[in-house]
């Protein structure tokens, strides 16, 4: 392992870690569209704080992956297998639950929606959250063997870049699925439900590819 920080903290460092939370961002930018469909009236506070959320765990991943990578690498080889099986499970469940609501908002809701001008949304609890936060960055574990040869402090480095990338993006997937959230307001539930479980779906297919 590298052990002169200062030749790792570079620019090299800083592109790759620019690039890789780019694309580790991703099933949490879409997650965030969708829970700006289920929740449009969020305020600018809630938006930051869900965008903190995811990451948090975006920058804690890596870390996380690159520590086993060091101290437990057969038992993190092993248990690799089951990252995407168990990304699909959780964004499925969640995206199911949400496409249930909704249709059951939908049926029930009919007269509720006559009587009030703005149509009543579903807010996204902390356990929801949690669990997407997990199910969207549990890829993230991999980069752990992409800064194998990282010290304590670039590793930290770059995921803490990784974190501030993926909360710009998630950031903007939340303002965006809001906007949708205003104007498709009695689908936004449904819509956001597909959504999860289409990520789930794709985390799950392309560990194959």
């Amino acid at each position: 392992m590298n052990t002169d920080a200062g030749t790792v903290i570079g620019i090299p460092l800083i592109i790759n870690s620019l690039l890789l939370g780019a694309g580790l961002a991703m099933d949490a930018f879409s997650v965030s569209i969708a829970n700006g469909l289920e929740e449009p009236s969020m305020r600018k506070r809630r938006i930051c704080a869900i965008a903190g959320v995811y990451a948090l765990f975006q920058f804690a991943m890596p870390l996380i992956g690159w520590f086993f990578v060091h101290s437990l690498a057969l038992a993190f080889r092993a248990f690799q297998p089951f990252i995407p099986w168990i990304a699909l499970i959780l964004l499925s469940v969640i995206g199911a639950k949400m496409i249930w609501e909704g249709l059951a908002k939908k049926t029930h809701g009919d007269q509720e929606t006559a009587q009030n001008s703005k149509p009543s949304s579903g807010k996204i609890t902390l356990g929801v959250l949690l669990v997407q936060g997990v199910a969207t960055s549990i890829d993230a574990l991999s980069v752990g063997f992409t800064i194998a040869d990282y010290t304590v402090l670039s590793a930290i480095v770059s995921s803490l870049i990784i974190g501030i990338v993926t909360f710009l993006i998630c950031i903007a997937g939340l303002v965006f699925g809001k906007k949708l959230g205003e104007k498709f307001s009695d689908k936004a539930t449904v819509i956001g439900g597909f959504i999860l479980i289409g990520i789930g779906i794709e985390i799950f297919i392309k560990s194959f590819l």
